[in-house]
């Protein structure tokens, strides 16, 4: 599990041979295997209530169309709707014959789902491709090394400021890149901002992997210049606002199909990014599953390709996010009258905008490549075979058996989700790197829980933070218990540590004070003028401490009386 830097050639080097690209150059028969298995999936789910289902996607639509417009949406969507909602009403049960109804319901169908598929998927153009890949490679480099100056921004020379440097990908690389040429690699990522799909994909592109096919919002194409360049990268459109039956059969179907081409992919399972800053620990199973049906549907057709799955654990010091998304937390678990904070991070320019801000600060964001499994959660070797908890070597294609024979059960199937999504969850806690930032916030905000034990978690965040400091050497003897717990789950295989983890403890609090969501203008953590720790916002605090809140490690703190300090 090696991380070399800059030593990585391209598993292949010909764009040409990329299974994303291979896809997109046959994007129209691509469209239509996505309309026609997606309506028969439709008709075979619902049968004669597929009236029933036509009427709540209009009806659903109708509403969408009319309190939720985005400039992205076509301009011609009112129109559209109102011409589908005449045409269903003149499908009349009782008034034309059985067939003629279902023959007029599956053209309806047809014409909805056509409309949704064209939408969804993208296309790939290698020119595209390699102009983003210079340009974020001078985005990072400036984003995160240090040294750069704003006045050297546009000057940065090849060979100078390595983003690797800052931007680091660890775990199982080698063997990532072994599977690749072995099969279909699935990449399941944890989310924590609107960067990690950037991130991930250049991550990617360090250790000479091709580009995955990757979900994005459809809010992010509402300005120009980020539509022009994410419709020509492979990502394919994830519009949230559409929860209709029709829609999301689509989607689902389109990822099936996608994998099934061997096109590397990669999917946020969480649904959306973390509000609360914790690890996931229950994922979605809508696209999930579509990984289990593509290696069954492989193996009906004699295909022996094997689909591998990747947990991604992304580390950062900051979330771009963080407020917006802890104040959203707060509101739906607390019910409290929180004030409506902006999510100001949704386009490039946005983005670019905030590199500006944080471009001295010097950070690391670590990618942490997880133990690949197979689709039903078993790890796999570097041979790519499926391993079981004896060491034993496992035929997956076995659990698709019924009767000796290969067969579709999608009961069976949805309880083989279930068990990959709980081995995804066990492997995100296994292979999160933690930060010197994580153990800081998490320390600092169990030693403000501690001294105000009476109050429920709401009390405490409505504490001034500017009449309450937090004594070094209490803080240091936390961190110190807490340390050394982390070092002894770290030998037990439990979860990873930064190399700044194992610095000396008055080292390790000054560095995650200083990384410590370091863009905030409220900082979480900082030094005041007299030398003190302070906070300058406990929602902002509580947010990050969240990272390491699903271990358990309070458990291990044995409190003492500390000597308050006086601001």
């Amino acid at each position: 599990m090696k991380n070399e830097k800059n030593t990585y050639p391209h598993v292949f080097p010909d764009i040409e041979e990329w299974p994303i690209y291979k896809m997109h150059e046959d994007r129209k028969r691509f469209v239509q295997e996505i309309d026609e298995q997606t309506l028969s999936r439709l008709m075979e789910k619902h049968g004669v209530k597929i009236l029933d289902v036509l009427a709540k996607t209009i009806y659903m639509e109708r509403i969408r169309v009319k309190e939720e417009v985005w400039k992205v949406d076509p301009p011609n969507e009112k129109q559209f709707w109102k011409k589908v909602r005449t045409r269903l009403l003149s499908i009349l049960p009782g008034e034309q014959e059985e067939k003629e109804v279902r023959t007029a319901s599956e053209e309806l169908l047809r014409t909805i789902i056509h409309r949704y598929s064209e939408e969804i998927v993208a296309t790939f153009r290698i020119k595209t491709f390699l102009f983003a890949r210079k340009f974020l490679t001078l985005f990072f480099n400036s984003l995160l090394y240090s040294s750069i100056s704003l006045k050297s921004f546009w000057w940065v020379k090849a060979g100078q400021a390595k983003a690797q440097n800052r931007l680091l990908v660890k775990g199982y690389i080698d063997q990532v890149r072994t599977l690749m040429k072995k099969g279909t690699v699935v990449l399941v990522p944890t989310h924590f901002s609107n960067l990690d799909s950037i991130l991930i994909g250049y991550g990617m592109d360090l250790i000479g992997l091709p580009s995955f096919s990757y979900g994005a919002g459809l809010n992010l194409y509402n300005t120009g210049y980020t539509a022009y360049f994410m419709n020509r990268l492979g990502t394919y459109r994830v519009d949230r606002r559409k929860k209709n039956p029709i829609y999301l059969e689509t989607l689902k179907m389109m990822s099936k199909l996608s994998i099934e081409r061997g096109t590397n992919s990669l999917f946020f399972p969480g649904g959306t990014r973390s509000r609360a800053g914790m690890i996931e620990d229950r994922l979605k199973l809508g696209l999930l599953s579509t990984v289990i049906e593509a290696q069954r549907s492989n193996y009906q057709k004699g295909k022996d390709t094997k689909i591998f799955v990747v947990p991604v654990i992304l580390s950062y010091h900051f979330v771009l996010e963080a407020q917006f998304l802890v104040e959203q937390h707060l509101r739906r678990m607390g019910k409290e009258r929180y004030l409506r904070t902006k999510d100001y991070f949704l386009s490039l320019r946005k983005i670019i905008k905030f590199a500006w801000q944080v471009i001295s600060e010097g950070n690391e964001i670590i990618i942490s490549l997880g133990q690949p499994m197979d689709v039903v959660g078993n790890p796999v070797n570097e041979k790519g075979e499926s391993i079981d908890q004896f060491g034993n070597i496992l035929d997956i294609k076995e659990y698709f058996l019924l009767d000796n024979e290969l067969q579709t059960d999608h009961q069976r199937e949805s309880e083989y989700t279930k068990i990959l999504a709980d081995a995804i969850v066990e492997r995100y806690h296994k292979d999160n790197i933690v930060l010197s930032s994580h153990l800081i916030a998490f320390a600092a905000f169990k030693f403000l829980q501690n001294r105000n034990a009476k109050l429920d978690l709401y009390g405490i965040l409505r504490l001034p933070p500017n009449e309450y400091v937090f004594p070094m050497e209490g803080l240091k003897d936390i961190v110190g218990q807490l340390r050394a717990e982390l070092l002894s789950m770290e030998k037990a295989g439990k979860i990873k540590l930064s190399e700044r983890l194992h610095e000396d403890l008055e080292g390790l609090i000054k560095d995650g004070i200083k990384r410590l969501g370091n863009f905030h203008i409220a900082k979480p953590l900082k030094w005041n003028k007299k030398g003190q720790i302070i906070s300058q916002n406990f929602k902002l605090l509580y947010f990050y401490h969240n990272r390491l809140d699903s271990y358990g490690l309070e458990k291990k703190i044995k409190w003492k009386s500390y000597e308050l300090e006086v601001i």
